[in-house]
């Protein structure tokens, strides 16, 4: 859709580790979007805000912005923990961007936070967080 990744291209993380950490929590949560019917419509959308992970349609055509957090480790809490207030009001900040940008017959909002645990990379673990906030 329009916006994503605007001049950038996915491929650009620089060899940064956090980046390709976060690109591969992304990919396995849209995965989850999609085993459990939905469609991922848009990935990394940005504005000046800032940027959305994935923007999903799910299977009962609710529009859903779901923040991706991905953790290698325990150390830092659980990704979902990692959602503050500030980063809510920012995420639905970038919604209302988005929407404008996108308009469409959405008839249900929802935001979601799918947290990634790839402390043992070969068993990723994924836990789904619905209408969080």
């Amino acid at each position: 859709m329009a916006g994503d990744r605007a001049g950038s291209d996915a491929g650009e993380d620089g060899g940064d580790p956090r980046r390709r950490t976060g690109a591969t929590g992304e990919a396995h949560a849209a995965g989850l979007i999609e085993a459990r019917g939905g469609v991922v419509i848009s990935r990394n959308w940005r504005s000046r805000t800032g940027e959305l992970d994935l923007v999903a349609l799910d299977a009962g055509g609710r529009l859903r912005f779901v923040e991706v957090r991905t953790r290698t480790g325990s150390g830092f809490g659980t990704p979902a923990e990692s959602v503050t207030a500030v980063k809510q009001r920012r995420l639905r900040t970038l919604a209302r961007e988005w929407l404008a940008a996108n308009p469409g017959p959405w008839r249900q909002v929802c935001f979601d936070v799918i947290g990634v645990d790839l402390a043992d990379s070969s068993r990723p673990r994924l836990e789904l967080f619905e209408d969080v906030f």
